[in-house]
């Protein structure tokens, strides 16, 4: 889906015109991939604009920053406020968020401490992710593995990480599904190109631990959490490759895909080859929630304050 370009992007604690937003073609970033991001949405609520676990996000970006050494200026109240300033001058929602920190122009090499680091900020509408009807998509078991330990971390949400994603997406692409699956370095079920994953099987819901290299998803612990309100068994264990082909049900996290059914594995029908019932009500919860139709009662939602016709900013309730 093509990027449809807003007004302002913040930029190292201040907005920027969009075209504005450039970097040199020697900065570290573009030849070494050192970067770490977040992906996040802001939902159309009836009460006006929100986004999904702002601080959650943006506590893993600090976190992901953290752990490649990238020093920034800015507390996590700072970039949750940078943020919110973005969306609401651009007035672009429901819309997708990028926070991307990255290091700039300054030296060559593998060695990255004297190139600077920045940050950018970025919102733009974006719609449905996963391609598919309501009967769920159709997946693959990718040839490519995930991450091993002590590779690169796989907590850590890395642009280089997603050079690994591209290989898994395309394949799957040319082999004709929508997305594939990656086993870990063990042989065991980690996650999708960029979803984490959940199946479930004689009523229990089943998700692979994060030393699956597994990233901590934030729709994948807000899952969790909807499945600890309805009362549905958790467990979080090793997951055999032909658990995929055995499971009732199956589905797909992540901010892009939220919750996504998935139908059938190397074209073995998940169940019966449709969205199941722990699926659909755990969708039906999910949906509920960031559409505004039941209470935010775990606080999730940050209100966007938005312009008035006045051209003040007013913040809007949840």
């Amino acid at each position: 889906m093509a990027i449809q370009k807003t007004d302002k992007i913040w930029h190292n604690g201040k907005l920027i015109n969009w075209d504005d937003a450039t970097i040199h073609v020697m900065s570290h970033v573009v030849h070494y991939g050192s970067s770490v991001f977040e992906g996040i949405r802001c939902y159309e609520l009836p009460t006006g604009p929100a986004i999904f676990r702002a601080t959650e996000h943006m506590q893993r970006l600090l976190d992901s920053a953290k752990v490649y050494r990238m020093d920034l200026p800015y507390s996590l109240e700072d970039i949750v406020k940078g943020m919110l300033e973005t969306v609401g001058h651009n007035g672009a929602w429901p819309c997708y968020i990028r926070p991307v920190v990255f290091r700039g122009y300054g030296d060559a090499g593998v060695n990255p401490l004297n190139c600077p680091v920045e940050m950018y900020i970025v919102n733009y509408p974006w719609g449905k992710y996963l391609s598919g009807d309501g009967d769920g998509v159709d997946v693959c078991v990718s040839s490519w593995t995930r991450l091993a330990p002590n590779t690169l971390p796989a907590m850590a949400k890395a642009g280089a990480n997603y050079m690994n994603s591209q290989l898994i997406k395309m394949e799957a692409i040319a082999n004709g599904y929508v997305e594939g699956i990656a086993l870990d370095k063990g042989g065991f079920v980690s996650e999708g190109s960029g979803e984490n994953l959940f199946l479930v099987h004689r009523d229990k819901l089943i998700t692979a631990p994060l030393g699956s290299s597994v990233l901590p998803g934030i729709t994948r612990d807000s899952v969790l959490q909807i499945a600890r309100d309805l009362n549905i068994p958790i467990v979080e264990q090793m997951i055999p490759r032909e658990m995929l082909y055995i499971a009732d049900e199956a589905f797909f996290t992540g901010t892009a895909a939220e919750v996504t059914g998935i139908r059938s594995v190397d074209r073995i029908k998940v169940g019966k080859g449709v969205i199941g019932p722990i699926t659909k009500a755990l969708q039906k919860e999910f949906y509920a929630i960031v559409r505004g139709e039941k209470k935010d009662r775990h606080n999730w939602f940050t209100p966007v304050p938005v312009r008035s016709k006045a051209g003040s900013k007013q913040p809007v309730g949840v």
